[in-house]
Parts: C-alpha cells; sequence; structure tokens
C-alpha cells in the first residue's frame, strides 16, 4: 500500500455532523466546497507532494527513485546521523502542505489539526505502533503566551489519543527563548537551539527507559528534532522518533 493509498485511507470516515446542513464543507487547503468535512479537493489533493517509500531510514527523505535494495539511508543520514533514531512525515512542505501548516499555526485554524493529524497517523502508523508515550515539541513560554496555543501539542493530542497512547505535554520544556529559525544556515539553527530543551527532574520517571515519538509540524533542518531528542535522551528515554506533517527538502539521491 502507497502513502498516497494509506493517507486517502485516513481522510475516509471524518464525522459528518448536522452543522455541514448549515455549513456545506469545505477544503482544507483551498476553501473551495467539497463533499466532506475536512477533505481535500481534487486539486489541491494532486498538487500534495506525498512521501513514500522508498525514504531514507533516519531523515524520512524521499529518494528520487527506487533502487529496490532493502532500507536505505542518504548521504547526509551516513555523514550526519541524527540524534533522533526515525523521521517520518506526510508531504514534502510546499503548496497545499505549507498552506495548512501556515493556516494552522498563524491563521488560528484549528479545525485543520484533526485532518493534518489524521494524515500524520496513517504516515507515521509504524512509528507510532512501537512508541511507548508521545510528546510534543514545546514552545517557549514567552512564544506560546502570544500564539495561544502550540500546534504541536494540539496535532500530538489528536494522534496520541486515536493511537491510545500517553500524552506527556508537560515533560519536555523549552527553557531558552532562541530567536526565528527562519533564514538560518543548518549550523546556525543547531547552535540557536543548544540547550533549549530540558527534561524537569520531577518528570524524568515518565520517560525512563520508554520508547518515545515526537511531534511537530514541520522538519526543516532535524536541528529542533536533534535539540529536543538529546534532552529526552539525556532524561534516559530509550529511543526517541520524530513525525510531523511536512518535510523540507528535495529527494536524497
Amino acid at each position: 500500500m502507497t502513502a498516497l493509498d494509506v493517507v486517502a485511507s485516513a481522510l475516509r470516515g471524518l464525522p459528518c455532523g448536522a452543522l455541514s446542513l448549515v455549513y456545506p464543507p469545505t477544503c482544507a487547503g483551498c476553501g473551495g466546497a467539497t463533499a466532506d468535512p475536512g477533505a481535500l479537493c481534487a486539486t489541491c489533493w494532486s498538487s500534495l507532494r506525498l512521501i513514500d517509500e522508498p525514504v531514507c531510514q533516519r531523515y524520512g527523505t524521499p529518494f528520487a527513485v527506487d533502487l529496490g535494495v532493502g532500507p536505505l539511508l542518504s548521504p547526509r543520514a551516513i555523514a550526519e546521523p541524527p540524534v533522533f533514531a526515525r523521521a517520518r512525515a506526510v508531504a514534502l512542505y510546499e503548496g497545499v502542505a505549507r498552506s495548512l501548516v501556515h493556516r494552522l499555526k498563524y491563521e488560528d485554524r484549528l479545525d485543520l489539526a484533526k485532518v493534518m493529524a489524521r494524515m500524520m497517523a496513517a504516515s507515521g502508523r509504524m512509528l507510532i505502533a512501537e512508541a511507548e508515550c508521545i510528546v510534543p515539541v514545546p514552545l517557549h513560554r514567552g512564544r506560546l503566551w502570544r500564539r495561544r496555543f502550540n500546534q504541536a501539542a494540539l496535532l500530538a493530542r489528536l494522534i496520541a489519543a486515536s493511537a491510545r497512547r500517553p500524552l506527556l505535554p508537560a515533560t519536555l520544556q523549552r527553557v531558552r527563548a532562541t530567536r526565528s529559525q527562519v533564514g538560518l544556515s543548518r549550523a546556525a539553527r543547531a547552535e540557536n537551539l543548544s540547550g533549549a530543551f530540558r527534561v524537569p527532574r520531577h518528570a524524568r520517571h515518565r520517560i525512563d527507559g520508554r520508547r518515545i515519538l515526537l511531534v511537530d509540524d514541520v522538519t526543516t533542518t532535524g536541528a529542533t528534532g536533534n535539540a529536543a531528542a538529546r534532552a529526552l535522551l539525556c532524561a534516559g528515554a530509550t529511543s526517541v522518533d520524530l513525525l510531523t506533517f511536512a518535510l523540507v527538502g528535495e529527494a536524497a539521491g
């Protein structure tokens, strides 16, 4: 089954309430009319660049061609192994995927979290099956106060509920207010996030010896995932996988 089949299956069966009689369902991507609430119209669906096998087993970056030789690692994964064990994402961060992320994060379209979380649960089903608990990437309290919600926590809550996995939203803390990552190089992003995350001593027993699934909305260079995973591993986690909705980057090879 391809990623297209899996995600399409996840999108089917979203509940239709009586409100749909008053407010006709619209496309989650462009706002156009659709048959089902939370679905994507044909145009948006066809432009969504879903990530499918073969992918780099560490970063989750898609390969341009299927070499047919089993599990693969990208040159970057060999040269710069990430702190997290595996990363997976639904789609490349462009077009419709970028629009969904921005509308959720900056336009307070919290209703989009449900369809995004369902797609993430489908794409990350193998990671979720092996996870013992789910941890969202936190915002610093100053940014959380300005934005009023953490999109990663919202997605993680929905994924945890559907998978019946424990959600540990306060286990990982962002203790340093970092500047925006936009426009920074890979090295600068890593430096910017150095020491930004911490697991409080009183919360370490919750993750000690457990396999953690870390959830965020977008993976850019992997610097945020690395910094968060490092804090979790230092606090006693056995392993950390990363699941996001979108991934920045082209094919791995």
